[in-house]
């Protein structure tokens, strides 16, 4: 199967006949939950990339803040040093590979851009820092926009809901919406429900269970690799919640989710095949 490239990404992602996209995860930090610290050199990094690609990841992830709860953030001048370094090799290296920043930062995201990245995560749907919307009405990438509950800081400390699906769906359409209104493309806009961001075991639940009704409001990606709600129902750490992820991946693409975020490339990968011949038999 043809990975996915730059300049028919969209098409794919819009194309519902297509299988779903797998997201391959580079975490450039010391401090992420699961692979904090293995990436922080440039060619372990390249190593990773050099894997996931091969393993069949359609887009490369790169990340230089964690935003596990209770992490602090970081400077932008610390992102920036982490991020762009293994942006620039990555796009001399391969050329081809479909690049996503994850970051909230508007001049992280601005030279990323600048250096020929395609996608912008942002986690915090363009609202911890005012210039970001600049920066994506001018350059036009593809944005993911993801609901989270407070900040990476506080988002566990009791987060509450009276219906968790209508109140994340609402938030997300009006952020849609407000990016459109000032210049972005509706077409570049994919939304991300937020899966472990300031929600408890049930709120994950309910949102993966529920996942066709954000696919209302544009295009979904979804995240639960190995993250802490299936440690919760497991009672295995972040080394061993694979199957688990594996299962809400394959969840996912039933209910009609057109990116997959994992560290797990090749495995989440078939999931996302057998799931996608499954819901299209």
């Amino acid at each position: 199967m043809p990975k996915a490239q730059p300049e028919h990404i969209l098409e794919i992602i819009h194309n519902e006949k297509a299988p779903p996209l797998v997201m391959g995860i580079l975490n450039v930090t010391p401090d992420s939950f699961y692979d904090g610290g293995m990436y922080k050199e440039i060619y372990s990094a390249l190593k990773k990339v050099e894997c996931m690609m091969e393993e069949g990841a359609d887009i490369i992830d790169i990340g230089g803040e964690s935003t596990r709860p209770y992490s602090d953030p970081v400077s932008v001048e610390e992102e920036m040093e982490r991020v762009i370094p293994v942006v620039k090799a990555v796009r001399e290296k391969f050329p081809e590979a479909v690049i996503s920043v994850d970051t909230y930062k508007a001049e992280v995201a601005k030279k990323a851009l600048e250096l020929g990245v395609h996608i912008i995560n942002d986690v915090s749907a363009a609202r911890f820092d005012p210039k970001m919307v600049d920066v994506l009405r001018d350059y036009q990438p593809i944005v993911i926009i993801m609901h989270m509950k407070g900040t990476p800081k506080d988002m566990q400390n009791d987060p509450v809901y009276s219906d968790v699906v209508a109140e994340v769906k609402s938030f997300l359409k009006e952020r849609k919406d407000f990016l459109v209104k000032i210049g972005v493309p509706e077409n570049n806009v994919i939304v991300d429900p937020g899966i472990g961001f300031g929600k408890r075991l049930h709120h994950n639940l309910l949102l993966i269970k529920h996942l066709s009704q954000f696919t209302e409001i544009a295009p979904v990606l979804i995240g639960p690799s190995r993250k802490s709600f299936i440690g919760e129902i497991l009672s295995l750490p972040p080394a061993e919640r694979l199957e688990g992820t594996l299962s809400s991946v394959a969840i996912a693409v039933y209910n009609g989710a057109r990116i997959v975020r994992a560290h797990d490339v090749r495995e989440a990968k078939r999931a996302v095949l057998v799931a996608k011949a499954i819901k299209d038999a």
